[in-house]
């Protein structure tokens, strides 16, 4: 079952990543972040009170306030990475965030087996050749790998972080809840004070609010599948292995990639493909290890 809810989180974590870099590219990227949590919070308070999840209240959600105050900036830095692009390339630098949950996974004590090992070994190794090419590559996209590997190291911790929120299924509505409103107070204050320094919280096309409102289904997408995948991880990582759960869940550039190629065209180097192959692979081998 650990694999299953893995898996799952690397499907919805996959599609949130590819529907926020579409839309960052017709918006500011800090609009994409604040209003998808703002759609995902709303709904999640509903889900809390109709499921009575306010009686779990306890001190393990400040693990969820502080992955809510993370989020905000991994989010922000990985969607700009997006927008710059390409998607098939900036994604899988994004999941080496995976180290950090894993290294707390093996500092609790949890001790894959040597298949396992093996699995975490090739879906790294994996990870980095789908996005090494563009490690020399021009101006802009060194910029957008640097913004990767700050949002990577963001996106691990909120993974050790949400692991030990809650240990209930109410109490991890709860503790969703709590971080989606903390994404929404960190991320709606940045972009309050860019738009005093001189930014844009609108987009530029002409339509301003209209195009935000149209946007408002994709939005709510991006929100509440983003909620979604951090639900399953929380579940994957009580039922099994943190470094397996962790891994596993990290393979969503491979969702990202698809959807980019399916969608916008986007070619992967041969290099690449066979970072996605070894990625598989190692996901063979973790779950079945």
């Amino acid at each position: 079952m650990t694999a299953l809810f893995a898996l799952a989180t690397s499907l919805l974590w996959g599609l949130a990543d590819f529907g926020g870099g579409l839309l960052t590219r017709r918006m500011p990227a800090l609009t994409v972040v604040v209003a998808s949590q703002i759609l995902a919070a709303v709904v999640l308070g509903g889900v809390v009170a109709a499921a009575g999840g306010w009686s779990e209240a306890g001190p393990r959600l400040w693990y969820a306030v502080a992955a809510g105050a993370v989020g905000p900036v991994a989010m922000l830095c990985f969607y700009k990475a997006l927008a710059l692009g390409p998607m098939g390339v900036v994604s899988p630098l994004g999941s080496l965030g995976v180290v950090v949950p894993v290294s707390v996974g093996l500092l609790l004590g949890d001790r894959p087996g040597l298949p396992q090992f093996a699995g975490i070994a090739v879906a790294v190794a994996g990870v980095v050749l789908a996005g090494g090419p563009e490690l020399r590559g021009a101006p802009v996209r060194r910029r957008a790998v640097l913004l990767t590997v700050v949002a990577a190291c963001g996106f691990g911790a909120v993974m050790a972080l949400i692991a030990e929120a809650s240990s209930t299924l109410t109490g991890l509505f709860l503790a969703l809840f709590v971080q989606r409103v903390t994404n929404v107070v960190v991320g709606g204050g940045a972009l309050y004070l860019s738009v005093k320094r001189g930014g844009r919280a609108l987009p530029e096309d002409g339509g301003g609010m209209r195009t935000v409102l149209a946007a408002l289904p994709a939005l709510a997408f991006v929100g509440l599948a983003d909620v979604a995948a951090n639900g399953t991880y929380s579940v994957a990582a009580q039922l099994g292995p943190v470094t397996v759960a962790a891994v596993l869940a990290s393979l969503y550039p491979v969702v990202t990639a698809l959807a980019a190629r399916g969608v916008l065209g986007e070619r992967l180097r041969p290099v690449q493909a066979a970072g996605a192959g070894l990625a598989l692979i190692g996901t063979v081998l973790l779950a079945t290890g």
